[in-house]
């Protein structure tokens, strides 16, 4: 269904470019968490590092030419990264990314988490989706090899596993605990996936979540360390929404912190014999506040995992030669932004405090604009760029939508589209409790396009409810 709306919405575009007469002006793209495109804008001391690094040419300027577009501190980073990676971003590295930058992101962690990282264990990669597919191609010999997934779900999972054919096994988030978690979820699951003779070897789990919102307490952190530990099987953190909390008093904790502190991994270990656990971690500069999605960078950090199975990753890895080099450098900028006392530090943390406080904002407005409207729940996002709001379609509507072929949440999707312009995903792509319809919105829209679209979804949504409640 993701893909259908996807495409209706390229045709609406299309339809608008030709001329045809549409009441809306321009489509907006609420579909998918891609901040630059909604307007976001990169941040400065990162883009100027990477101009000097793919034109290196321009640090031969005198330094009065570059004063006034590159800040000391940037052209410093670039001079750094240059004398640290051979033939810079245009040449092939190591297999398993540059060195420089896996130093950076293993401080980065270690800093976080209070627990030493290790450069050994970081791989990275081109965004946190091939890092994933990495880790499950690893994990499924055959169809009776199963991974445990979140419902709802981001569909890179289910893909993933159909792609490498495996079996996914869905556990149920709790919607009005804001998407929390109960370990009699997981043991359903698990217990299902056995029943139907399959081997479950690791659990994904998406904190903060995509697409709900929710962020795990570590109460419930813990549960699923316990769960994974006691049964033998990975845990896969996706936790590319780290830098994405908007609850409040609340603040990102990793589950490698966790983990260590429980004593179920060794974060001083890399051979992975001291570890109970085996953790895989995943990060990404598409999310967060830089919202690099184009940029493609990201890595994980494989803690708990035996040299050998390491060893065979770095051979996966080797199929393509390297990630991008410009995607590397994105991931060593978030990592390693300006310090404070450097010339950047300033304007970046004004960049980054003010991306962040928006989005928060538009959250909390987005979720009260949602619990307005007639038969719609929304729980607060307390994390991520999403909102997925719980619709109660009138019987009618279910009916015209099933007259239709579609998915009953899908068939609300596309009106919405066709009388507004914005472009949301209908929860059925994303797995959800059966006899619920949902759909998943981001927050990313400008402070001042978000108002239109709250206000182009109420007026479609109460005519919309009218002409079924008849």
């Amino acid at each position: 269904m993701r893909g259908e709306i996807v495409i209706k919405a390229d045709a609406h575009a299309t339809a608008l470019a030709s001329g045809e007469e549409r009441p809306f002006s321009k489509i907006i793209y609420c579909n998918i968490g891609n901040p630059q495109q909604l307007g976001q804008k990169p941040l400065s001391f990162a883009r100027q590092v990477e101009a000097l690094m793919n034109y290196p040419a321009l640090l031969e300027k005198p330094e009065a030419e570059m004063s006034g577009l590159f800040a000391s501190d940037a052209i410093a980073r670039a001079k750094s990264y240059i004398a640290a990676i051979p033939g810079g971003v245009g040449a092939y590295s190591n297999s398993q990314g540059v060195q420089v930058i896996r130093d950076e992101v293993a401080d980065f962690i270690t800093k976080r988490d209070g627990f030493k990282g290790h450069a050994s264990n970081v791989f990275l990669t081109d965004g946190a989706s091939p890092a994933v597919q990495m880790c499950l191609s690893s994990i499924i010999r055959d169809e009776k090899d199963a991974v445990m997934i979140p419902l709802p779900q981001y569909p890179l999972y289910s893909a993933a596993l159909a792609l490498f054919g495996g079996s996914p096994c869905g556990y149920y988030l709790t919607e009005s605990t804001n998407w929390g978690l109960t370990l009699d979820s997981l043991q359903k699951a698990y217990d299902a996936g056995v029943a139907e003779g399959k081997n479950v070897r690791a659990l994904v789990v998406i904190n903060p979540g995509n697409p709900t919102g929710g962020c795990l307490s570590k109460d419930e952190m813990k549960n699923i360390v316990n769960f994974c530990t006691e049964r033998g099987i990975a845990l896969m953190a996706d936790e590319v929404y780290q830098e994405n909390i908007w609850a409040e008093g609340s603040a990102f904790t990793s589950f490698k912190s966790v983990a260590a502190e429980m004593g179920a991994i060794d974060a001083e270990d890399t051979t992975g014999d001291k570890s109970a656990l085996q953790l895989a971690s995943f990060h990404s500069v598409s999310k967060g506040f830089a919202g690099e999605c184009g940029r493609r960078g990201g890595y994980v950090e494989l803690v708990g995992f035996p040299a050998d199975v390491r060893a065979q990753l770095y051979k996966f890895a080797s199929i393509s030669l390297c990630s991008n080099l410009v995607g590397q450098l994105a991931t060593g900028l978030m990592v390693n932004p300006p310090q404070e006392g450097d010339a950047s530090y300033e304007q970046y943390i004004s960049e980054r405090d003010g991306i962040l406080a928006s989005l928060k904002r538009r959250a909390a407005k987005l979720a009260e604009a949602l619990n307005s409207m007639e038969g719609v729940s929304c729980q607060p996002p307390q994390g991520a760029l999403y909102a997925f709001p719980q619709i109660t379609l009138p019987p009618a509507a279910v009916a015209a939508a099933e007259e239709a072929g579609k998915a009953a949440d899908a068939f609300y999707c596309l009106r919405l589209l066709d009388a507004t312009g914005v472009v949301v995903v209908p929860g059925s792509g994303f797995g959800q409790e059966e006899g619920t319809f949902h759909f998943r919105t981001t927050i990313l829209p400008s402070e001042e396009q978000i108002d239109a679209v709250i206000e182009g979804m109420g007026t479609f949504h109460k005519d919309f409810m009218a002409e079924f409640s008849g």
